[in-house]
């Protein structure tokens, strides 16, 4: 016998319309800058990809773009036919950023439409492939960008990413009421440099704080989707453009990202779905 796997396409938000080809699409957000969010989405995005899915990924951060580095790519996409563009790739998985499209030390200095419609025009003119996820790396905040997201992008599923601390999980507060109020789906919590455990004695320290994560899931009711601990590796492995979850797969804080990772697909797979996705058929006997 054998198995074919198909992840269902989950119901987004109301009154948008859903993209060809991807089944899910992912929103990372924080409501702040500084909590590790792209680490957390460009490794949740490998260790998807890992598990068997399809996967790509949206750097929205259309003002600070750091998926191309911590991928490690480089180099213009190409534009086959003048119009659309595709995707670069790097561990499993796609990717395309405005990081790709302009010099590395350029600033956008752009207002808020323009940013925008730079990120609508990335998502829609990109050639993506036949994708079960596509995670969004999203800026900072709550503004233009995200609105834009809630009223126009079918969002499948928002992970709100935070740090122990209380300034993060006061700002981690502000991003649920956000997707709440735009009618995004939230998935749940993702606690980054949770712990810190010394690499020369073993001495483990909350250096941001305890239980933040669990105590805005209890607050909220969504779930902790994990807790990352706090690791030189990991940040090291990101400036390489080796992702700690494909460059150390052993490794402990690579074996958090994949158990996040499977709890978020878990808890997407408890929404509302619009297709069917697991096909059996039987091969010999």
């Amino acid at each position: 016998m054998t198995i074919r796997q198909r992840i269902d396409a989950h119901a987004p938000q109301p009154g948008v319309t859903t993209l060809t080809s991807v089944r899910n699409l992912l929103v990372v957000g924080s409501g702040k800058g500084g909590v590790g969010k792209s680490t957390v989405a460009v490794n949740l995005a490998v260790a998807l990809a890992q598990e068997g899915a399809r996967v790509g990924i949206l750097d929205a951060d259309i003002y600070g773009p750091s998926v191309p580095m911590m991928l490690g790519l480089s180099g213009r996409p190409d534009s086959p036919d003048g119009k659309s563009i595709e995707p670069l790739r790097a561990h499993g998985i796609e990717a395309m950023s405005i990081g790709l499209l302009v010099e590395h030390d350029t600033p956008m200095i752009w207002r808020g439409p323009m940013a925008t419609s730079a990120l609508t025009q990335l998502l829609n003119d990109t050639r993506w492939g036949d994708l079960d996820y596509l995670i969004l790396d999203l800026p900072p905040g709550t503004g233009d960008i995200q609105l834009t997201l809630a009223q126009k992008i079918p969002v499948a599923g928002a992970i709100v990413v935070t740090t122990p601390q209380d300034v993060a999980t006061l700002d981690a507060r502000k991003a649920v009421r956000m997707f709440e109020k735009v009618n995004v789906p939230i998935l749940g919590f993702v606690e980054n440099m949770a712990l810190h455990v010394c690499s020369n004695c073993g001495h483990a320290e909350h250096i941001f704080g305890e239980g933040g994560g669990s105590r805005l899931a209890a607050d909220y009711g969504y779930p902790l989707l994990g807790s990352l601990p706090l690791e030189r590796a990991i940040r090291e492995r990101g400036d390489a453009g080796a992702p700690v979850v494909a460059s150390e797969p052993d490794s402990a804080a690579a074996h958090a990202f994949v158990a996040a990772a499977r709890r978020v697909a878990v808890e997407l797979a408890r929404r509302p779905t619009v297709a069917r996705s697991l096909s059996i058929s039987l091969a010999g006997e």
